[in-house]
């Protein structure tokens, strides 16, 4: 899955940097030899728990009425990835390429309902930089 500016930016610049460097693990990922998957699969990791700690940083600066909710999925994901990293990191590669697999049908999903209503929120509250 490769950024389209029409199709997954939501207009807090933040937030579509952030989303743009995510889609760009998720294809690399994909596309990761065997050798190479287990460090870029931690860098993922890493980004992604940044990514998600700036997001409730955001969701408590304005206020976010769903923040439960949204914070709830990031932990379901970051739970995956923890799990999947340890065995990533056993040499176990089969589970972890097939989450890899669904992140792009997970990410339009997350982007479509709780990402664009957090972005509304942050602009509602004139929180965003321009994108």
């Amino acid at each position: 899955m490769q950024w389209d500016d029409a199709g997954h930016a939501l207009g807090v610049a933040e937030m579509d940097d952030t989303h743009r460097e995510f889609l760009s693990f998720v294809s690399a990922l994909e596309q990761a030899s065997d050798a190479d998957f287990p460090v870029l699969f931690e860098q993922a990791r890493m980004h992604t728990r940044k990514h998600f700690e700036r997001e409730y940083e955001l969701m408590k600066s304005c206020r976010f009425p769903a923040v439960r909710e949204h914070e709830a999925e990031h932990a379901r994901v970051l739970a995956d990835l923890s799990h999947l990293s340890a065995r990533v990191q056993q040499g176990s590669l089969v589970m972890a390429r097939a989450y890899v697999k669904g992140l792009p049908d997970w990410f339009r999903g997350h982007l479509a309902t709780m990402d664009s209503a957090l972005a509304a929120c942050v602009k509602a509250h004139d929180m965003a930089q321009p994108a």
